[in-house]
């Protein structure tokens, strides 16, 4: 809960403004006067009448509410606030904005944020070899070593405990999640959208029915909210970090804190089915012997029976990802052919039957 204090609304200003700033009132834009607000809420705006220079001046403070509507997360509503902040000023005849801030974690102090021109992320440096390079080398050798084994399980029982983790009271996050599966620009349709025209092996009709089945995929998947649990979000191997033995760290986690575990299941099992096709042209030897241990011990785990049936739209749009021509411009036509072959086949299938993957590229 934010406690909206006067002399930290004074400090705030004063920074804005480069000089002293002196608060004469602070109320809701439609109330009384308040001098000291406790539980100051989301979504309520303020009036705040200060002097600066001896001159009287009046605005208003906003904050948004995070109650659906793509706005769930405290990124969803920095991106609103940061884009009002640029663009009001813009239109002629617009009411302007004075600066974009943000509450501290003690939910007393204000920044200022009106200078930004960008944000960045700075994270811990970790030792270790990116998991794809284990697959670059089953591949290489058409075989598989005991740690191969033991690092697949690893994975699968991280994913088990992490979406262990359980919320109940969310609905709409869930839903959002769903949504943002098909139409997101970083989801299904966004990346029908980067697939450039005149390709040869597929055409905009094939792409036209592919969205179409997985809008209805969407209308079954969203009524599951009771499924929402803690996620990666973005779990392949080129984010996760092994060092010795078992021991990994994931990388460069997306999309929120919550979602659907077959999302997670599918953005790393469908990497075995990527790298057999590029080594053996099918679903066979060591992939398809990890691909069938991953899925085991993560069932056995988690006694989830019911991802099997959550998992096929999840699985069509890593497919758009890893047939790519825009990140792999090198991947044979063939393989390409493949990918969408599964993705169809999956997209027809009520329950998931990991164990005959292979027919799903027939």
């Amino acid at each position: 809960m934010l406690e909206l204090k006067i002399e930290k609304v004074e400090e705030y200003l004063s920074n804005v403004y480069k000089t002293a700033a002196k608060v004469t009132r602070l109320a809701p834009l439609r109330g009384g006067e308040v001098a000291d607000l406790k539980g100051f809420g989301y979504g309520v705006p303020y009036v705040i009448e200060f002097i600066v220079n001896g001159q009287p001046k009046v605005c208003v403070l906003e904050t948004m509410r995070p109650e659906g509507f793509g706005h769930d997360h405290f990124s969803d509503r920095a991106g609103v606030l940061l884009w009002q902040h640029s663009s009001f000023n813009k239109l002629p005849n617009h009411v302007h904005s004075v600066d974009v801030g943000s509450f501290l974690s003690d939910c007393q102090s204000m920044k200022s944020l009106g200078d930004c021109i960008e944000f960045f992320l700075l994270t811990e440096f970790i030792e270790g070899a990116l998991y794809h390079s284990d697959l670059d080398r089953i591949a290489q050798m058409c075989s598989l070593v005991d740690l191969d084994e033991e690092r697949c399980v690893a994975l699968a029982d991280y994913l088990a405990g992490i979406h262990s983790v359980k919320k109940k009271d969310a609905p709409q996050l869930y839903i959002r999640r769903i949504r943002d599966l098909v139409g997101h620009g970083e989801g299904i349709f966004g990346l029908t959208d980067s697939y450039p025209g005149n390709l040869g092996y597929v055409d905009e009709k094939f792409f036209l029915e592919f969205e179409k089945k997985c809008v209805e995929w969407r209308w079954r998947l969203k009524r599951r909210a009771d499924r929402l649990s803690q996620v990666h979000g973005d779990f392949h191997p080129w984010n996760i970090m092994f060092r010795q033995g078992t021991d990994f760290t994931a990388l460069d986690r997306s999309r929120g804190e919550w979602g659907e575990p077959a999302d997670d299941v599918a953005t790393l099992t469908i990497n075995y089915i990527f790298y057999s096709l590029q080594a053996f042209g099918e679903m066979d030897g060591p992939f398809d012997r990890l691909f069938c241990l991953f899925w085991k011990n993560y069932l056995d785990n988690t006694g989830d029976d019911e991802i099997l049936k959550m998992v096929q739209p999840f699985y069509a749009w890593r497919s758009l990802v890893i047939a790519s021509p825009l990140w792999y411009p090198k991947l044979s036509v063939n393989v390409r052919k493949k990918i969408f072959r599964f993705a169809e086949n999956v997209l027809k299938s009520k329950e998931f039957d990991f164990e005959s993957v292979k027919s799903y590229l027939k």
